[in-house]
């Protein structure tokens, strides 16, 4: 191990420009906590939080040591072994990129965490189950779960305004109100729109031209690199997670079941489910299940691409039904539970449940449940108990 060249990359890398918008994230970390991990899907801007936190402090560059873990000068590099030199020279803040690259990681932050008056920040995929790795260390460790770009934080990067968060039950009693603030503001179909097509990743910024390519990379990566690596699946059933993401985009949700896409992707349902589950966890897919009342009739769960942008690179134009249901699922799942319900489309916190359709869209479908509301896409605003699709992408 050579800290003296692992150092002189750390310096080129905080060296560079990185972006003044802060993601919502960045002021919910309490940067006091010596132990702090940050997952979520590739090009969410995890790496970014790292280094604006680097930036913000007031250490000398030679402080600070920065790592990304699929670095060639990482390969079979102890952390700890980094940290214990590091530290030994005067070292404060050790940041750690791509953590799940690092096969000892576990075990290597535990020890750091236990031996040395050193903070360590990290970050990793959305699928590392650091949860499960170490009970020890998910005790020691705050973890956060960095989502995709919100529609508001799309708008302020689009408009260089700001735009105020909103929870669920705000939402609910007063989007009339809150509909009329924005709309001082600006156009929400409009930013909508752009939004659906590429707004869920910050890496637009850099090229728009460039951004269904730099997406399609994404897909691949995590699952040749990510999923391929945390879960020991064989190189040779890889293309069959790509299969599953062209199926959930060119098939409208209530046409495709279980034996369907089975038979598509060309494996049996046990082995199908564990694919789902980690394409779910790696922030490839939503996997909705039932809600409380459902689960005794077993239906099967509710498959969805993570979010709006990953049909435009999967299939070209995925259905519309799909689309709004993936926007919808995005913006509400990191912060709530979300079901499927029989009597709409889906049913948050056990609680409110939503019927998603077009401007036209009624709600016959809610009749007798005061709970009940109608997501209509296509309206600026909303009335009552019907309310726009556009608006639930200000809840963060």
């Amino acid at each position: 191990m050579d800290l003296a060249t692992l150092q002189k990359i750390s310096t080129q890398i905080l060296s560079r420009e990185v972006p003044i918008y802060k993601r919502y994230l960045y002021s919910k970390i309490d940067f006091n906590s010596k132990l702090i991990g940050i997952k979520g899907a590739r090009g969410a801007g995890k790496s970014t939080i790292l280094l604006q936190y680097a930036k913000s402090l007031n250490y000398p560059i030679s402080k600070i040591l920065y790592v990304s873990c699929d670095h060639p000068a990482m390969s079979g590099v102890s952390l700890y072994d980094i940290a214990e030199a590091f530290y030994a020279r005067g070292g404060k803040l050790f940041i750690i990129d791509e953590i799940h690259k690092n096969e000892n990681f576990s075990k290597d932050l535990k020890a750091i965490y236990d031996v040395f008056d050193l903070q360590v920040l990290f970050s990793g995929s959305s699928a590392l189950q650091i949860e499960y790795s170490s009970a020890d260390l998910s005790r020691r460790a705050v973890i956060h779960t960095l989502g995709v770009l919100s529609l508001r934080e799309f708008c302020e990067l689009q408009t260089n305004q700001t735009f105020q968060s909103y929870s669920l039950e705000d939402i609910l009693k007063n989007h009339e109100d809150i509909t009329f603030e924005i709309l001082k503001k600006i156009r929400p179909l409009e930013q909508f729109n752009n939004y659906l097509k590429y707004g869920c990743y910050p890496f637009y910024k850099e090229s728009l031209s460039d951004y269904s390519m730099k997406l399609l990379e994404v897909i691949n990566l995590t699952i040749d690199s990510d999923l391929c690596g945390i879960y020991n699946i064989e190189p040779s059933k890889l293309d069959k997670l790509k299969k599953i993401i062209y199926m959930l985009c060119s098939t409208k949700p209530y046409e495709l079941n279980i034996s369907k896409l089975s038979s598509a992707v060309g494996t049996s349902w046990p082995t199908l489910q564990k694919y789902l589950e980690r394409m779910d966890a790696g922030s490839l897919i939503h996997i909705v299940r039932a809600g409380e009342g459902m689960r005794a009739i077993n239906k099967p769960d509710k498959l969805l691409l993570d979010n709006p942008n990953l049909f435009v690179v999967a299939c070209g134009n995925g259905d519309i039904g799909s689309i709004r249901e993936s926007f919808f699922v995005s913006q509400l799942v990191l912060h709530n539970q979300v079901h499927y319900h029989d009597k709409g489309d889906f049913i948050i916190n056990d609680n409110y449940v939503f019927e998603i359709g077009g401007a036209s869209k009624d709600a016959s479908q809610l009749k007798g449940n005061k709970n009940g509301y109608v997501v209509n896409d296509d309206v600026e605003i909303g009335f009552d108990n019907k309310i726009p699709l556009w608006l639930f992408g200000f809840l963060y």
